[in-house]
């Protein structure tokens, strides 16, 4: 049989099963084109706006590449690059699996393997992805807070806010994990405002990886503490309470796990101080605003390299961001910390979206001398006079 034979057998084949609703998916391999890095291509069917697509996935060494066409035109491509560049490619189906292999003399074989029904594949376009805090109604904490109804479904306008909370716990998850067994037992949420992160970050703790803890969350206004509190105690969560207070009032002694986010300018220092006094095995801090460095780099006015740049307002607030939390994390190196910088949640949801993270490894490091230069070296540049983390730690000294 002639390999367009087989080509024109196959599109039949690939038309019926797309038609009768057994197509699964269609993989490209064994790729012999002229893009170096391409290795595999990838199709499967979906629903996009109540019409019926192929999406291709062209996966690449480094990254891949989306592409979603008609189901007629898909199927006219696949047949065009497995008669070109692939030289494998297998359509699956519910009933069976179909081969088409170039060998070595250019001919088509093709091979079949009937198998078992795998059911009504998933048509949905993105697949819903797995979320370590699930909505239900027995999660009755995420309805009084306006994120489900009483069926457990997510509210549509509560979309953002669900996402934000699961990238949270996804994030502070392998944090976690990393600590001693056993070893994380008080928790304190520095501003914890409604209370959307605490609840779920109790949620995940106690329900989840089965910890008996005591998380707190430290909130300044009254009536924010009093309906977090009650919502707590309708859930059953006996281990999780709202302190009414400031960052600088709170005592965190003996706390393992500190978290302040998006307090404002001096009040991140302030967590970050409380988290170093208690010893704190993690502290997690998401800044908001850098009033203080910002002032302290316009009052020294420096000139350098970069006063350039600070002449602009919106590039003066960005250098003193980064200046900030650049020494923040300086700081946190100096009493033991390992440190790092990242993205908190996308800036469709929060524009404060830096998250600086220190894990306690040494309680004594050796290159203290070097961070306290290089944090001297940072003020002189800038022209700043302190920072306030510096003055509570009594490093400006």
């Amino acid at each position: 049989m002639s390999n367009q034979l087989h080509l024109d057998q196959f599109r039949v084949q690939l038309q019926d099963s797309l038609l009768s609703g057994v197509f699964v998916k269609v993989s490209l391999g064994n790729y012999q084109g002229n893009e170096k890095e391409l290795k595999n291509i990838y199709v499967r069917r979906v629903k996009i706006k109540r019409n019926d697509m192929l999406s291709f996935t062209y996966r690449y060494k480094t990254r891949d590449i989306f592409k979603n066409y008609p189901l007629e035109e898909g199927i006219q491509m696949i047949v065009q690059l497995i008669s070109n560049d692939f030289k494998i490619c297998t359509l699956f189906t519910t009933l069976k699996e179909l081969i088409l292999e170039h060998n070595r003399k250019g001919e088509i074989a093709v091979r079949e393997t009937l198998i078992k029904g795998a059911g009504v594949p998933d048509l949905a376009h993105n697949k819903e992805k797995k979320r370590l805090i699930k909505p239900a109604v027995e999660r009755n904490y995420l309805h009084d807070l306006n994120i489900t109804d009483e069926q457990g479904e997510v509210f549509k306008n509560a979309q953002d806010k669900y996402k934000q909370i699961n990238q949270y716990i996804e994030l502070l998850s392998p944090m976690i994990k990393e600590l001693p067994a056993g070893s994380l037992k008080k928790v304190a949420d520095m501003g914890s405002g409604k209370g959307y992160l605490t609840f779920a970050l109790y949620d995940y703790l106690q329900n989840v990886l089965k910890l008996d803890v005591q998380v707190t969350g430290v909130e300044y206004r009254e009536d924010l503490v009093k309906l977090c509190n009650r919502i707590a105690v309708k859930s059953g969560f006996t281990g999780l309470n709202f302190a009414e207070g400031s960052i600088q009032d709170f005592d965190a002694s003996s706390t393992d796990l500190l978290i302040a986010l998006h307090a404002c300018d001096t009040a991140t220092d302030d967590a970050i101080f409380k988290g170093i006094k208690a010893g704190s095995k993690l502290i997690v801090v998401a800044p908001c605003c850098h009033k203080q460095i910002r002032k302290e780099i316009v009052k020294g006015k420096k000139r350098n390299e970069l006063d350039f740049l600070t002449r602009h307002g919106i590039f003066l607030e960005r250098q003193a961001e980064m200046v900030t939390d650049a020494m923040r994390a300086l700081i946190l190196e100096y009493f033991g910390y390992k440190t790092k910088v990242m993205q908190f949640i996308s800036d469709a949801h929060t524009p404060k979206n830096v998250l600086v993270v220190g894990v306690k490894t040494k309680d004594n490091p050796g290159n203290r001398k070097e961070v306290l230069e290089k944090i001297r070296e940072t003020k002189v540049y800038f022209g700043i006079g302190y920072h306030h983390l510096e003055r509570l730690l009594g490093l400006d000294a």
